[in-house]
């Protein structure tokens, strides 16, 4: 029989994001003589408040302007989505909120509110790794079993982890120096297009001619599963002038040209990363790689890691779009993965503004 499904609030304040959520369910759970029974999983509410408007007139993420508008956007927040839910704040069975990784005066807001529910409707305080939300959001739409390779890239995050279940993971390999995401965000901004980067490539680049700059490929060819794109974003500079003197065609050109270098570089580490993965696990079941956090939005790169999938014999598995970018469910989801083993925190768990997934 399978046990009751939890409900829980979810908080999420690490960077630009202001969100939450509330989730419902139970995960997989694992049979004495056979695979995982299917669990239960539904997300009552889901509400994320962006600031691009307040970040964008300086071109990135002021931290005192983030932590600022998490006080004053929060508590209402999280009223909407009590309310939307259709619980009551008496169906909650726990609060998990985001301890970690991030600008420590966001995750401070988030925290110190979890905490405050927490105590005062006396139910358990989730505090969660918001990598680990990535980590697990794609298991809150199905039941994918342990364990799973997982590209982990964002604005602040790009790593290759074997994902063994939650709280257990292996570290294959990660950025020696920028994310991918704050690689797409610079560039970005040295083209003249705009904040939040990513998206705004990612549209240039669908005219743009992606043969027509030379642009090196970091790591590319070399043996390990680490990333680097420091080089690459230090040779748009070069090859770039001033905004003022490109053309509409030179920034699709250079877009266009950027998110291929940076998808070649993906698609040959996540190429080892495989050959190590099947090394490490027989194939009694599909190999999966999941691809999480806010770079998995783009589509290109989507689909190139599609391919790579059908010629390594693995499965693509990825979150929604709205689950790629931070928000509140994928913190939920965590809580409920964790309390489900009987996972929780105490009232004085600290904030992190680093946290390593793995040990």
């Amino acid at each position: 029989m399978s046990p009751a499904p939890l409900t829980l609030l979810g908080i999420e304040t690490s960077c630009d994001e202001t969100a939450a959520a509330v989730i419902r369910g139970y995960p997989e759970l694992p049979r004495q003589n056979g695979p995982v029974a299917d669990g239960q999983r539904e997300i009552l509410s889901n509400l994320v408040l962006s600031q691009f408007d307040e970040h964008r007139p300086y071109g990135g993420i002021v931290p005192e302007i983030a932590s600022r508008a998490h006080i004053l956007s929060l508590d209402r927040l999280i009223q909407a989505a009590i309310e939307k839910a259709g619980c009551g704040w008496e169906g909650l069975d726990g609060v998990a909120a985001t301890a970690g990784p991030g600008l420590i005066g966001g995750v401070m807001v988030g925290l110190v509110t979890g905490k405050a529910i927490a105590a005062a409707r006396a139910i358990p305080l989730v505090a969660v790794n918001h990598l680990e939300g990535h980590a697990l959001s794609v298991r809150l739409l199905q039941p994918l079993a342990f364990p799973y390779l997982l590209l982990l890239v964002s604005g602040g995050h790009c790593q290759l982890l074997e994902v063994r279940g939650a709280g257990a993971y292996a570290r294959l390999g990660g950025s020696l120096d920028d994310a991918a995401g704050e690689a797409f965000d610079k560039t970005a901004k040295l083209l003249g297009l705009g904040y939040p980067g990513g998206p705004a490539i990612e549209k240039a680049a669908k005219t743009g001619n992606p043969a027509r700059f030379a642009l090196p490929r970091p790591m590319l060819g070399r043996a390990g599963c680490d990333f680097s794109f420091s080089g690459l974003k230090t040779a748009v500079r070069h090859m770039t002038p001033a905004p003022e003197r490109l053309s509409d065609q030179d920034k699709a050109d250079m877009a266009a040209s950027f998110q291929a270098a940076v998808a070649d570089v993906v698609i040959d580490r996540c190429r080892n990363a495989m050959t190590l993965f099947r090394q490490r696990h027989t194939p009694q079941q599909a190999h999966t790689l999941v691809v999480a956090g806010g770079v998995a939005a783009n589509l290109a790169l989507r689909t190139a890691l599609g391919r790579l999938c059908d010629r390594e014999g693995f499965q693509l598995a990825t979150p929604p779009l709205d689950l790629c970018t931070d928000n509140a469910a994928m913190i939920g989801w965590a809580g409920i993965e964790r309390l489900a083993l009987g996972l929780s925190d105490p009232l004085d768990v600290t904030a992190r503004a680093r946290w390593p997934l793995y040990s």
